[in-house]
């Protein structure tokens, strides 16, 4: 794929690709891809999140859910209400915590929501690593709260709080978490990494996986020579820590993904790792270090059993078009339009279309769910009492 760099941006992925380099260098000749993943996303200064740059939306590389629409934030309000009126019922402060809010877009058609059904949030807080992203955040949600009258507190939040009581959102965030890459050769799973061959970064085959490290699946399974698949203890690990952070409430997160089965399907046979640059998939996670996101699919079983293993209340996971019509998101749409009215109600049709169509984000977009405590809050209610979570669990 043939991409016109300015020359800041060609120099800018020259100096990381030479500084990954080094490390592999220095490393025997041989890295880890989730070193190299953590790099090119997050290496201060220079990686994709840790630089400015002009990430989502359409001049960017990618569109979330919350840029197609209101409707998406105005959705998952319907499943926090109950929670945050039981907070308030206890005394307890109204809190929203989300990692990596992009532009800002889904807190303020959270907080705008709210605000409609006449519920006053406390506080909004965000853990977010990109310093553009949070400052086009700030800015956002500065002029929505001078917009509306808004006393809900903002805070950008280095770390996790402690016991927090309320609720954690994530939208697209477990896919961006460094992962390893493994192949299957001669019987055996290796570890799939990188090392410089002709002055270019190159896949390179390292030492056999320990099988402690292998999920059941591929220890049982059928595969190919060759098959290629990834290892996500980083994000197991970053779920085991909210949910040992999350004292009482509900921790929600949408995302691409499968279950284990359909995740380590003999017939995936190039696993799912992709980088995606101004809108185009790129199959190279090699090109352009610190200018194109990387992204893998996540695979949620593991991620319910990291969950389970910190004794939450419960685990749900659902497709993205079950949970936002069980949400009542066509309700809603006609709430806030009129379909006889083509030319306002066609923008709000088609964002429906993009949000819930298999073809589209309804059935490869993911929503996991875990609650810790409900009953302190909600008394004699599940997880799958909850509004958009009452559809078929897949877990």
């Amino acid at each position: 794929m043939d991409i016109t760099l300015t020359s800041l941006e060609a120099t800018h992925t020259e100096l990381l690709k030479q500084k990954i380099m080094a490390e592999i260098a220095s490393q025997g000749g041989w890295m880890s891809f989730s070193r190299y993943m953590e790099m090119a996303l997050y290496e201060p200064g220079m990686g994709y999140y840790s630089a400015g740059a002009h990430k989502l939306g359409l001049g960017g590389d990618f569109t979330t859910a919350p840029e197609i629409s209101p409707l998406f934030g105005a959705a998952i309000v319907e499943t926090l209400l109950p929670i945050l009126k039981g907070l308030k019922a206890q005394s307890l402060p109204t809190q929203i915590l989300e990692f990596g809010a992009g532009t800002g877009k889904l807190a303020d058609s959270i907080l705008t929501r709210l605000h409609s059904l006449d519920f006053y949030l406390d506080c909004y807080d965000i853990i977010e690593i990109s310093p553009d992203l949070a400052q086009r955040q700030e800015e956002r949600l500065n002029h929505l709260k001078q917009k509306l009258n808004l006393s809900t507190q903002c805070n950008w939040l280095s770390s996790l709080p402690s016991n927090f009581k309320g609720i954690i959102l994530a939208n697209e965030v477990i896919d961006a978490i460094p992962c390893d890459a493994i192949i299957y050769q001669n019987g055996f799973w290796y570890w799939q990494g990188l090392a410089v061959m002709h002055g270019k970064l190159a896949w390179a085959t390292g030492k056999p996986v320990e099988q402690s490290l292998l999920p059941k699946a591929l220890l049982t399974g059928d595969f190919a020579e060759g098959y290629v698949t990834e290892l996500h203890a980083p994000a197991n690990a970053w779920m085991r820590q909210i949910a040992h952070h999350l004292d009482t409430g509900l921790f929600l997160t949408f995302d691409y993904g499968f279950p284990e089965a359909e995740y380590f399907h003999a017939q995936r046979l190039e696993g799912t790792l992709m980088a995606h640059h101004r809108h185009h998939a790129i199959q190279d996670p090699f090109h352009l270090p610190g200018l194109c996101d990387l992204t893998t699919h996540v695979e949620w079983s593991q991620i319910a059993r990291s969950a389970l293993a910190e004794t939450v209340d419960d685990v749900y996971l659902s497709n993205q078009a079950s949970y936002l019509l069980d949400a009542g998101i066509g309700d809603i749409a006609l709430e806030i339009g009129d379909p006889s009215n083509t030319a306002t109600f066609l923008p709000i049709s088609n964002a429906l279309q993009k949000l819930l169509s298999e073809a589209e984000m309804g059935e490869l977009f993911k929503v996991f769910a875990f609650s810790k405590k409900l009953n302190d809050v909600l008394p004699d209610h599940s997880l799958e009492d909850l509004p958009g979570l009452r559809a078929r669990n897949r877990l």
